[in-house]
């Protein structure tokens, strides 16, 4: 970002050092000056005479993370929060933001759908400072984790489901990220699979039985060759879980 400003004074010199302590530089900071005018003295000393006006031109090099912070302030004095608190946590390359305050719930809003937009906006703020990449998460308590064992917990659910009755189950949309996770604990389900259909704000997960595992079927029911019933599939921790975020988090890189 540049910033630009003029002082004045009674010579070039004092109105140079009135524009710097403006933008507060001192001696050792880079910036470029132009004399815009030129001090002249009063005739006789009564008439005339003009200050002198410097320019001073500086690049601020702008930090993401408070690019990202400042953003988020203004969000949440927009929407009349102005009650709840943010505590930040900042790295090279990641700003982490926990708010907290009796109205949390309005930040969160429906299966945390706000708190993802919140989360995604400020991520755009704070990576077009500098056009690289900045993590940015946006997460209120343990909210987040919360939410990633809840999808944890119904992936294995629905997993265990298909491999006992052999029906497929389609889970409501999701982002790139919580599809993953329920990818990951489907697929550690032996007999179990999953997949995504559906296109943008509709994509979601579809769980269903594993073609492969041929199991044989009486009843509605998998049973063994002898015709009792199986305990529970047992867990396959070798298995890859499909990644359609790329590893690059929530919502993907931002560019």
């Amino acid at each position: 970002m540049i910033k630009e400003v003029i002082g004045t004074g009674e010579t070039e010199q004092e109105a140079l050092e009135n524009a710097k302590a403006e933008l507060g530089l001192d001696d050792s900071a880079e910036y470029d000056f132009e004399v815009v005018q030129r001090a002249e003295k009063k005739m006789l000393g009564l008439f005339g005479g003009k200050p002198a006006k410097v320019k001073v031109t500086v690049e601020i090099k702008e930090n993401p993370a408070d690019v990202a912070e400042k953003f988020l302030r203004d969000v949440i004095s927009a929407m009349n929060l102005s009650e709840l608190t943010i505590e930040v946590e900042k790295t090279d390359n990641s700003a982490t933001f926990d708010i907290e305050g009796e109205d949390v719930g309005f930040i969160i809003g429906r299966r945390g759908e706000t708190l993802d937009s919140l989360q995604y906006l400020t991520s755009l703020v704070a990576n077009h400072v500098d056009n690289s990449y900045f993590k940015i998460t946006v997460n209120t308590g343990n909210y987040r984790e919360k939410r990633e064992k809840t999808l944890e917990i119904l992936g294995r659910k629905l997993a265990y489901k298909a491999v006992k009755t052999g029906k497929k189950t389609s889970l409501e949309p999701m982002n790139p990220y919580e599809r993953r996770i329920i990818h990951t604990s489907v697929q550690k389900v032996k007999g179990a699979i999953s997949w995504s259909e559906g296109e943008n704000a509709s994509r979601h997960v579809v769980i269903g039985p594993d073609p492969k595992a041929r199991p044989r079927r009486r009843g509605g029911n998998y049973y063994n060759r002898k015709g009792s019933k199986p305990s529970a599939p047992a867990p396959n921790p070798n298995r890859k879980p499909l990644d359609e975020s790329n590893g690059a988090g929530l919502y993907g890189r931002i560019d």
